[in-house]
């Protein structure tokens, strides 16, 4: 079975009590404050299956349901451990993405930190190296996956250094580039494949 498809459902089944459970929110939250001085290292992970509220939620769980489809496919084509890779790449993208955070806010005990966007940035971003012109349509609006790929790493990294909101643009920033080093660990070859791919642009 997709391995997107069970952690997608996995992590609706946790945020959406998260939502009316505080204490169970705050239990799982990224707090490096109380990862680093009271060793709840379980946070690293755990903070990817809660949510803020239902619009990250859903959001994240779509594009994870439906770029996951799409690596699960391809990945089935690339090696004969489709799934172990499937999770490997979901839960490395996790801690990769998250670990930034870890070192710079481990003396803020006023920071916490929650979503999958990282590890989903990580899916998003191995499917545009599968096939960089294949059609994304962002808010309905269709776009080549390279071009919203190059937008979105430019964007992410300005809004990192400048902060100023809620969003943890360095988690979408680092899982991003995970999902563009995968590819070292399961098929490097993917690498001229997509170059070539770029090169003869197929928009159909």
């Amino acid at each position: 079975m997709n391995p997107f498809t069970i952690l997608t459902f996995i992590t609706l089944g946790v945020s959406i009590p998260a939502f009316r459970n505080r204490r169970l929110l705050n239990s799982l939250l990224l707090y490096p404050y109380l990862m680093v001085r009271r060793n709840q290292w379980y946070r690293l992970i755990t903070h990817a299956f809660i949510h803020a509220d239902w619009m990250h939620l859903i959001f994240n769980m779509i594009a994870l349901w439906s770029f996951g489809r799409f690596v699960f496919y391809a990945l089935t084509d690339m090696t004969a451990f489709p799934v172990q890779h499937g999770l490997i790449m979901y839960f490395a993208a996790i801690v990769f993405s998250s670990l930034p955070d870890i070192v710079k806010k481990k003396g803020n005990p006023d920071y916490a930190s929650l979503g999958a966007s990282g590890a989903v940035s990580a899916v998003v971003f191995f499917s545009i190296l599968i096939d960089p012109w294949t059609l994304l349509y962002v808010f309905f609006i269709p776009c080549p996956g390279i071009v919203f790929g190059i937008v979105y790493l430019l964007y992410s990294n300005y809004m990192s250094k400048k902060g100023g909101d809620i969003i943890n643009h360095g988690a979408h920033l680092y899982g991003a580039i995970f999902g563009l080093l995968y590819p070292l660990f399961v098929h490097p070859a993917m690498y001229m494949d997509f170059i070539y791919k770029l090169l003869h642009p197929n928009f159909l």
